[in-house]
């Protein structure tokens, strides 16, 4: 029998299955009853779980990034699906098939691979080309950069999801950019390639996806800034020749403005016109990306709409079914 995945699952369906277990923690109910409460997830999408009257030993027998063979039934719960498990335990290799937790399979993260650095060695100025190959030459970067998710849990939140989303803006840009003239549409390039680039540092993600310490201080866009830097001595002396003051500057504007609004975390708002766009080009591919997502996680399987999401306040309409 082939499996289902979270995105597959209804309402009072019975479970056994392999997932990636995060965000555990035991916790107390009411009466001082102690029940876990857990993160699963496969490539289908992540499922909220509770298994009541846990004890501690059912705590300690997996870890945060294990995968866990997990028995239960699925409920609907103020409209969303969560599983309640009668049992969770650790997975053995021969159990586990890599291939069910990677939203993006590895032909698909080389074919993208090799689109976004077609486009970005496509880039004629010097300085900008210089630092393009400066980014390159790191391969431990590349290769980070290649398996990092784009977030948590918001937008491409997944193994690939940098990669996939990057590429996304890239693709935009040399859409967007021959529309408007007053635009420099190699620096936006640069500034859609460089904007998340420090997510390879802010998240830890060989298995579950959770922040790391740098990620909590600092967060992706002083990570960048900081990696930017470093960069730009290293193409100064791959290239000989200087990268322009006051390039950098904006470049590390648009890094630090390109989430649009101090209560989005950017500490300056949009101030040049490469940073203007590159918020909307942003904004529009993560929102699709998001809206997407919540229409395919829906657990109102037989609606043309999807349950009411607090967060977004509002609905959002699937099509006819």
């Amino acid at each position: 029998m082939s499996r289902r995945f979270v995105n597959q699952l209804a309402h009072n369906e019975q479970v056994r299955e392999v997932f990636l277990a995060s965000a555990k923690q035991l916790r107390p109910n009411r009466q001082g009853n102690l029940y876990l409460q857990l993160d699963l997830s496969d490539r289908g999408g992540s499922i909220s779980t509770r298994m009541w009257n846990a004890s501690e030993n059912d705590y300690k027998a997996f870890e945060n990034g294990d995968y866990v063979v997990v028995e239960g039934s699925t409920q609907l719960f103020q409209g969303t699906m969560q599983l309640i498990a009668q049992s969770i335990r650790k997975a053995r290799p021969d159990e586990v098939d890599e291939a069910d937790f990677r939203t993006l399979q590895s032909d698909d993260v080389r074919v993208m691979a090799e689109r976004l650095t077609e486009i970005l060695n496509s880039v004629k100025s010097p300085p900008l080309a210089a630092l393009v190959k400066a980014y390159f030459a790191d391969e431990e970067f590349t290769e980070k950069f290649c398996r990092a998710p784009a977030g948590m849990k918001n937008h491409h939140g997944y193994h690939g999801g940098l990669l996939e989303h990057t590429l996304s803006l890239l693709e935009l840009v040399l859409l967007v950019a021959p529309r408007y003239k007053q635009l420099d549409g190699e620096k936006l390039l640069i500034g859609a390639f460089l904007h998340d680039s420090a997510k390879v540092t802010e998240l830890s993600y060989d298995k579950e996806i959770a922040y790391t310490d740098e990620g909590q201080m600092l967060g992706h866009m002083v990570l960048a800034i900081t990696t930017l830097d470093e960069k730009a001595r290293e193409a100064e002396r791959i290239s000989g020749q200087p990268i322009p003051a006051t390039l950098l500057m904006e470049l590390k504007h648009m890094i630090i403005s390109h989430h649009g609004e101090y209560a989005f975390g950017s500490s300056k708002l949009p101030m040049t016109l490469e940073a203007v766009a590159l918020n909307q080009l942003d904004n529009l591919d993560a929102k699709l990306a998001s809206f997407s997502g919540l229409i395919n996680d829906c657990p109102n399987a037989d609606s043309n709409w999807t349950q009411y999401y607090p967060n977004i306040e509002r609905k959002v309409w699937k099509g006819e079914r």
